[in-house]
């Protein structure tokens, strides 16, 4: 492994656009809809590598009649803040009864030495329009993204309604189709189990998370060697999930990525919800 400072920044870089891709899996409809969106969600992550702050996730999303917006920011600072990381997401479309349907979607990021982006236009079918910048042609290696798949897919910020849009039966039962602009992948989730919680303020919700484990699965976009003993263990991701019945929607408690070099967990510090109805409902780790 190679344990340089160049190479621990590659690292914190895969780590960065992972957390950054689950991250944004940060809300989404309990179940084929019988009530209204909730008009508006807020919540605050804080991001730990190795049991060391790292960073902050912030969401928010929107719900307007039947369409949604949604916005999301990460940013990063590691070894003693040689290394930063900040990304921006967001992401329009519609929603029904049946879950989202994405229009547009953007994703930008810097670091010290550059400043990346990614939009994407959406039809019914699928991916309609890609702008990348810088535009340069992909690795030889690399698995050549073909139309096919392109279509029916979710980009991340749709993929926060989409993840939990089942009943509590079978929302850890569901394989999502996402592409982010580079590479197309699917998140596989399966049960592992449930774990009740504590609260120190009474929310009046369920206090019991149910815990899914994700496996990262790669279709197309990538290098088959980045797969080969990778550090993150792609496998064994997990997404802790916390149902509030009153507002329709599951929210993410935390999650984890496990890597040879130690564990990324992104950790629900604060969520805040206005439910259809008006009703206010704040969550506090």
């Amino acid at each position: 492994m190679d344990m340089s400072k160049a190479g621990a920044r590659r690292r914190f870089a895969g780590f960065s656009m992972l957390a950054a891709t689950i991250a944004t899996l940060a809300v989404g409809p309990v179940a084929a809809r019988d009530m209204a969106w909730p008009n508006q969600v807020d919540a605050r992550y804080r991001l730990t590598f190795n049991g060391f702050d790292v960073g902050v996730y912030n969401f928010t999303s929107k719900y307007t009649g039947e369409t949604y917006s949604a916005t999301g920011k990460t940013e990063i600072s590691a070894l003693f803040g040689a290394f930063k990381w900040t990304g921006t997401f967001t992401g329009s479309g519609a929603v029904d009864k049946n879950g989202p349907r994405p229009v547009t979607y953007q994703m930008s990021y810097k670091t010290k030495k550059k400043i990346t982006s990614v939009t994407l236009g959406f039809d019914p079918a699928g991916v309609r329009t890609i702008a990348l910048v810088p535009n340069k042609p992909p690795n030889p290696d690399t698995i050549k993204v073909r139309p096919d798949n392109l279509k029916h897919v979710f980009d991340p910020i749709a993929a926060t309604l989409a993840i939990s849009n089942a009943t509590g039966a079978n929302a850890c039962d569901r394989t999502i189709p996402v592409f982010d602009g580079k590479a197309r992948f699917d998140l596989r989730l399966s049960l592992k189990g449930r774990e009740a919680i504590k609260e120190e303020r009474p929310s009046g919700q369920p206090r019991e998370l149910l815990v899914c484990r994700v496996k990262y699965v790669p279709i197309a976009g990538h290098k088959p060697k980045d797969f080969v003993n990778p550090w993150i263990d792609y496998d064994h991701i997990e997404i802790a999930l916390r149902a509030i019945p009153s507002a329709g929607i599951y929210v993410p408690y935390r999650v984890s990525v496990p890597s040879t070099v130690g564990p990324a967990v992104m950790t629900a510090e604060q969520i805040n919800i206005t439910a259809a109805d008006n009703a206010r409902i704040a969550l506090r780790q």
